[in-house]
């Protein structure tokens, strides 16, 4: 017995620790590069519609990942395969930037990333079980964005010094360590059953039919919440990176990094404890505290332009994606719990805040072209106050007695 629970502590050491390695490649491959197509003569429009395709890439793929990884037994075997494709989208972007080029590589990004993170949650619901999934979910979420700050301090240096290629080299060689903490995980640790949300009666694993999903009102209201959170969400990081770029081409990429380090160090400050506290208090009350800043910080962009101010508007931008990050993927956990479709819902999930954020980029982009930032970052403001209204109305609480 002892020596099971101390194989399951070092799995979930290594777990935590794939979480931060995981983070330092994506990280590399994501932000950045709305300033890096900037800087490389692409205007808004180009940068938007090149975001938006791999976004469309990653809705396409996101419902059907998810029925992958709750029938595929061998969740380490997937989860380097899509790696390794991730890795090569990494490669293409280290030449030069053609359209052929930069369209393909966010194809293989788009394509794999929707096996990433959902598979890091499969497998943690697999070691850890339902009851402890939400302090140990908080866990993993701190670990990815202590594994961001990392990466954005990394990237900010080597860029500045190297030129904006040299992100794409760092992202590739960090996989490296994420393939070796992944291994690290003992696959015996990893419960077939429980990965999946499902009730294992007499060797026979219980799970109901998709269709059952779409008969759950609540779960649908919440997954048009995510749609419209992220609707809004999704183009204002990037925004303020091509903002920030206009200016000052090579101090864009430091400046992106420091907005993603502060969105991030309070990521990590707060995800275990927001996994806690939802444990202990509810999903709604963290919910609603994270949609309602959202409008705000839209708001606040219009404001002022000085660019420490603009940094420390994006506190707000880690309070709400630490919530929506790790609240979220429980809200899915308490609707499923039972049916085996966890990671099926939570694809879906991941569809709607991919719709949401490949429409976002498309919308904030001919914005931007036609009327101007200002109007842009309103617009996107009354997005995510149309998103609060809906889960304040629409969406109760889900944790239950049988969850918690």
């Amino acid at each position: 017995m002892a020596n099971t629970e101390q194989g399951k502590r070092r799995s979930l050491c290594s777990l935590e620790w794939l979480n931060f390695f995981l983070a330092d490649v994506q990280t590399g491959l994501g932000p950045f590069l709305a300033a890096y197509l900037a800087s490389s003569g692409w205007n808004p429009g180009r940068v938007g519609y090149a975001l938006t395709f791999g976004g469309l890439v990653s809705v396409a793929m996101q419902t059907p990942a998810g029925a992958v990884i709750d029938a595929v037994r061998r969740k380490r075997a997937l989860l380097v395969a899509s790696l390794g494709v991730l890795v090569a989208g990494a490669f293409l972007l280290m030449g030069n930037l053609s359209p052929i080029r930069v369209y393909a590589a966010q194809f293989l990004i788009g394509g794999s990333g929707p096996f990433l993170g959902p598979t890091v949650a499969a497998i943690t619901l697999g070691i850890v079980g339902a009851g402890a999934f939400d302090k140990q979910f908080g866990k993993n979420q701190a670990f990815n964005s202590a594994g961001n700050v990392f990466t954005a301090l990394l990237v900010a240096y080597v860029s500045y010094k190297f030129g904006y290629r040299a992100i794409f080299v760092i992202a590739a060689l960090l996989a490296i360590p994420a393939a070796a903490s992944l291994f690290a995980i003992d696959a015996k640790q990893i419960d077939y059953a429980r990965a999946r949300g499902a009730i294992q009666k007499q060797g026979q694993i219980q799970a109901e039919g998709v269709s059952a999903l779409f008969k759950d009102r609540v779960l649908l209201y919440f997954l048009a919440t995510a749609f419209l959170f992220h609707l809004a969400n999704a183009a204002m990081l990037p925004q303020l990176g091509e903002m920030l770029s206009k200016d000052d081409l090579k101090a864009a990429a430091p400046l992106m990094s420091a907005c993603i380090i502060v969105t991030q160090l309070v990521i990590a400050i707060s995800a275990a404890w927001i996994g806690r506290r939802a444990a202990a208090k509810g999903r709604r009350p963290l919910l609603l505290l994270g949609f309602g800043v959202l409008p705000i910080r839209g708001v606040l962009y219009t404001l002022t332009h000085a660019v420490g101010a603009l940094i420390a508007i994006q506190t707000l931008d880690g309070v709400a994606n630490a919530i929506f990050g790790i609240v979220s993927i429980l809200v899915i956990k308490d609707r499923t719990q039972g049916t085996g479709r966890f990671n099926m819902a939570a694809g879906t999930l991941a569809t709607m805040v991919g719709i949401g954020a490949a429409a976002s980029t498309t919308i904030g982009g001919v914005l931007i072209q036609h009327i101007g930032y200002r109007a842009s970052f309103l617009g996107l403001a009354g997005i995510a106050l149309l998103a609060f209204a809906l889960l304040w109305f629409a969406v109760p609480e889900t944790l239950s007695e049988t969850n918690a």
